[in-house]
């Protein structure tokens, strides 16, 4: 016995103890209702962008003086795993990835140490550098998204109208972090210039950039003071509409030119255009949600929902507000489903009670469970544990596991009632007995959960719910037995009629026993079927798959899509009106929202978010249920091979757990571009030998176009000519100049001055563009400079200071990126072994997240076994009697293992924290049946005899927990997250069991003899 006997002092103090159980009951139900709402936990997203732009630089000199310097001083971030960059001409953005062992809390340290870091040198970058600018919102999620379409409306309009409803909504909803705008295309102002009348006139452009720019600026004039008053001076001549752009005067050779007559000025939409957002076919605009930390999920779209309805109801006819990411609803039915599956939970291991005890044993136990989970959900709300996928399956599975203690507790006070004890000797004898072991198994059960509770890793993080909420319901139904049920017992209970003298076995029993003893009479033939068994299970442990999360089972399918990376984002937008009209036509989806020239919003935590480019687009397609989710998905595959053999496509659903990105990734690092270009074919053709790929491309290879203009700088120079000059003769010429803002309300626009739509550059007219010069001439291009076309990398990825290329693949249906990666890493050993030095091939995506993860779990699993040995020694005090129990404990593989195979579930991260916490479970009955021999010994009874007998009268609460736990995991067993865990534990405690009422006992007796002198009473 432990400490003094609490069952006892409960039924002596049974006021103060009833009380207690009614106070933890009614507190415990408000817990569960005021418990926050999420689908999943949540995450922390290590990793922080650091962005700079430098306008009109090469690639090479944004990689020599943007990208090699910031990342340089990156390297000394604390906890830094890797840094990642990806440089274009002219703007470079760096991943700073933090290791996945940093803790969480202090990441908002290392985010503040970047900033330092990069504002030491800040000053030290280019004349001309914008930034560098930082994200550390980067796992921001957006779960409510609400796009508009207009009928009748301008741009500005719509979005002056959806701004009303953004300060609606920050104002009335406190629980929002952010709302972001999406779709939005900026305005500007174009100044559009006929070359032929400004060369007419002899006027230069940078004399008219400037007269705009300066009766434009604005500049103090002064306050004039006056012995009553300050009175300020101001200046007329700032724009206020475009109109006013024209009335600005030039002068050229003494005579004033209105610039009206050379130009004209019309406000337009950006040109190409910025990221677009498309609802069901139509260009839209969108108001992004997002959440404070903390906050109640359901809670939020209540509030949201309401301030929506006030802020809609202004909103004129013509402008359609549609709801395209609504997070609180999918919460709520996922909530809802899982709260189901634990009801049934409870009821299914009621109704065993029930059958297996009787009435008044089964109410015992009946009113433990409600007591016991009330204590949870209490201990829940304090630690802030909100109700998600993981703490509410980790529930169902404690639910499986607490009910053995009161289970015990009752066996206990029956037995000892049918021996003849009053219900107070009976309630008290349960303490004495059987209270220690029980904590001991407890904390054992718990020490299989560390694993989790201590993996340093985001897939530790997305879990350790898991742990919390099973270690809090156990310790509960510990002391729920121990005080509670006692006292529930003398209530209920009654002694049997047939009088005092204990029943003995029934025929079952009976014929457990006669089985039970002949198994140890063959002792060596139950080792070797036992062994045997281990060993097939063993070798069958290498066929079943292999996974690391799987996919959601939520109705969205994420279409991603990839054009060659030269297209531009109007050729994206035409490529996906047609994947649209696919879609719609193909009667399956709800609605669907594509972000075109850029990923979808993360809306999801577990999205991969990329940089923007116009050559790619993303899809969410919401479909009418799974099986058309489905349907599509095959069908949107197989017609995006036939439509765009060009391009890169992959429809998938959304992934659980941290975010990985393609499934299959490779990445070849070394120092020079075209050797990692030639290797990386290899590598994509090693890749694509394997059947099970497909879609293979890369992040980067393809060069793109360049117009190279050879000026000859002594011919500019006698033309009076220099280089920036020219720049920016042909910046207006193509893309147009930005010279001044106009001041419209809140909004800055952008006067952009370019030539006429009729005389704008193209490339075969390039040699002829006339360039304006000093004296009021202008000389055609041509004759300065020589023009040619080039190759140029677009953009370059690097890793850790490298340039890294990554072949990138996904695997065809019923296949793993673990499986495909275990059959390609011969070839890819071979490939690395014949790399040249300083160039490496790594394996990456789901296999490298997944190998940490384990990593991080695997980590722990020492000490998780030293706790677990400290307890049974602490317990058992044996050295002998501790080994049996941790012979027992790999046994439960045998039933792990059969039962994936048999129904086909893959081996992943949640079922491989099963198994370890499986260990725990079946260390905890052996401790109990190894005291319990132990026990009968010590009452006089030998070796075979005390196994036996403890055997028989352990029975029956081990079956009893067994199949409450397995019966209790069948509404999850179906669901794809918790269905390969709830397998492996039904399977393997399944067998366990058995093997605890058979094996364990017959080597008990083989470890210490049939004939060994029984103990003194």
């Amino acid at each position: 016995m432990i400490g003094p006997n609490l069952s006892e002092w409960a039924l002596r103090s049974r006021q103060l103890t009833i009380y207690m159980m009614i106070v933890t009951v009614i507190a415990g139900a408000f817990a569960f209702i005021n418990l926050g709402r999420d689908e999943d936990p949540s995450f922390t997203i290590k990793t922080m962008l650091v962005t700079a732009v430098w306008p009109g630089a090469t690639l090479e000199e944004t990689q020599t003086q943007l990208t090699d310097r910031l990342e340089r001083q990156l390297q000394e971030t604390t906890g830094l795993d890797a840094l990642r960059s990806i440089t274009r001409p002219g703007i470079v953005t760096i991943y700073v990835d933090l290791e996945v062992a940093f803790l969480p809390e202090r990441v908002p340290e290392a985010w503040q140490e970047v900033r330092n870091a990069v504002g030491d040198i800040a000053h030290t970058l280019p004349q001309g550098v914008l930034g560098p600018f930082f994200n550390d919102n980067f796992g921001d999620v957006f779960g409510i998204i609400y796009a508009f379409t207009a009928d009748g409306f301008s741009d500005r309009e719509l979005r002056d109208e959806v701004d009303v409803v953004r300060s609606t909504l920050l104002r009335e909803v406190p629980a929002i972090a952010r709302i972001d705008w999406l779709g939005v295309q900026d305005e500007q102002v174009l100044l559009e210039f006929q070359p032929d009348r400004v060369a007419a006139m002899q006027l230069d452009y940078a004399a008219i950039f400037n007269a705009v720019a300066a009766q434009n600026v604005v500049r103090p004039a002064g306050v004039v003071t006056t012995a009553q008053e300050n009175i300020a001076l101001r200046v007329s001549g700032s724009f206020e509409t475009d109109a006013d752009l024209l009335d600005v005067s030039l002068v050229a050779d003494g005579r004033m030119i209105r610039l009206g007559d050379i130009a004209s000025a019309r406000r337009s939409l950006s040109d190409p255009p910025q990221p677009l957002l498309r609802v069901n076919g139509q260009r839209a605009i969108a108001l992004a949600i997002s959440m404070r930390e903390g906050g109640d999920i359901l809670d939020l779209g209540t509030r949201v929902t309401a301030a929506m309805s006030e802020a809609l109801a202004n909103l004129p006819i013509g402008i359609e507000p549609i709801l395209i990411s609504n997070q609180p609803a999918v919460v709520e039915q996922a909530i809802g489903e899982f709260t189901t599956s634990l009801w049934q939970t409870v009821a299914i291991i009621l109704t065993v009670s029930f059958l297996m005890l009787g009435v008044r044993p089964g109410a015992v136990v009946a009113i433990a469970i409600p007591v016991t989970l009330a204590g949870v959900f209490l201990v829940m709300q304090t630690l802030q544990i909100d109700l998600h996928r993981v703490s509410l399956g980790a529930l169902i599975i404690a639910l499986a596991l607490l009910v053995d203690d009161a289970l015990t507790t009752v066996d206990a006070m029956l037995r000892r009632l049918a021996a003849g004890d009053t219900l107070k000797t009976a309630a008290t004898f349960a303490y004495r007995s059987l209270a220690a072991p029980m904590l001991t198994g407890t904390l054992i059960t718990i020490a299989g959960f560390v694993p989790i509770g201590f993996a340093e890793s985001t897939a530790g993080e997305y879990t350790i719910s898991l742990f919390l909420v099973v270690g809090i319901a156990l310790i509960a139904s510990w002391l729920v037995a121990v005080l509670f049920t006692p006292i529930i017992g003398s209530v209920l209970l009654r002694a049997p009629a047939t009088g005092t003298a204990e029943p003995g076995p029934g025929r079952i029993m009976r014929g457990y026993q006669r089985f039970l003893g002949q198994a140890i009479r063959f002792r060596w033939m139950t080792f070797a079927v036992t062994a045997g068994l281990f060993a097939l299970a063993w070798v069958g442990l290498s066929r079943v798959d292999r996974q690391f999360f799987p996919a959601s089972d939520r109705n969205e399918l994420i279409v991603d899509f990839q054009l060659p990376r030269s297209s531009s984002i109007l050729a994206s937008e035409d490529a996906v009106a047609r994947i649209e009209a696919f879609i719609a036509g193909s009667g399956e989806a709800q609605s669907w929202t594509s972000y075109v020239g850029r990923n979808v919003i993360r809306f999801y935590l577990s999205l991969d978010i990329r940089p923007p480019s116009d050559h790619q687009s993303q899809i969410v397609v919401m479909t009418k249920d799974f099986a058309a989710r489905e349907r599509l998905e095959v069908a949107l595959e197989d017609w995006l091979g036939d439509a765009f053999p060009e391009a890169i496509s992959r429809v998938s659903p959304l992934q659980l757990g941290p975010v990985t990105g393609w499934p299959v990734q490779y990445r070849l690092s070394g120092p020079d571009i075209e050797v990692l270009r030639a290797r990386a074919l290899d590598l994509a053709g090693i890749v694509a030998s394997e059947p099970a790929t497909r879609h293979i491309h890369f992040d980067w290879i393809e060069p793109a176009r360049q117009v190279r203009i050879d000026v000859d700088q002594d011919r500019a120079r006698r033309l009076g000519l220099t280089s920036a000059q020219l720049a920016a003769v042909l910046d207006t010429a193509v893309s147009g100049t930005a010279i001044s803002q106009l001041r419209d309300d809140i909004h800055l626009i952008p006067i952009v001055a370019q030539a006429a739509a009729g005389d704008r550059l193209s490339l075969d007219r390039l040699e002829t563009l006339q360039v304006p010069v000093p004296g009021g001439r202008s000389v055609a291009l041509g004759q300065f400079a020589n023009i040619t076309f080039r190759q140029e990398q677009p953009f370059l990825w690097r890793r850790d200071r490298l340039p890294t290329l990554t072949v990138l693949a996904d695997v065809a249906p019923q296949a793993t990126p673990e499986a495909v990666v275990a059959a390609l890493a011969p070839q890819i050993a071979e490939m690395n072994d014949a790399l040249p030095s300083g160039y490496e091939v790594e394996v990456g995506g789901t296999v490298e997240t997944s190998a940490e993860s384990q990593d991080s779990v695997f980590a722990v699993v020492p000490l998780m076994l030293f706790i677990m040995i400290t307890l049974l020694m602490i317990q058992l005090q044996s050295f002998r009697d501790a080994g049996m129990v941790l012979l027992l404990l790999p046994l439960g593989l045998i039933g792990v293992v059969g039962t994936l195979l048999a129904f086909d579930r893959p081996l992943g991260f949640v079922a491989i924290l099963g198994i370890l916490a499986l260990i725990g479970m079946i260390a905890k009955n052996a401790v109990i049946l190894i005291t319990q021999i132990d026990a009968e010994r010590s009452a006089g009874f030998g070796v075979r005899d005390s196994a036996i007998r403890a055997a028989t009268n352990r029975a029956r609460p081990l079956l009893l927990t067994a199949l409450s736990t397995v019966l209790g995991l069948l509404p999850i067993a179906p669901t794809l997250f918790w269905g390969p865990m709830a397998f492996a534990i039904m399977g393997g405690l399944l067998v366990a069991t058995l093997l605890t009422l058979i094996f364990l006992p017959t080597l008990y007796v083989a470890i210490c003899g049939d004939d060994a002198d029984a103990v003194p009473a």
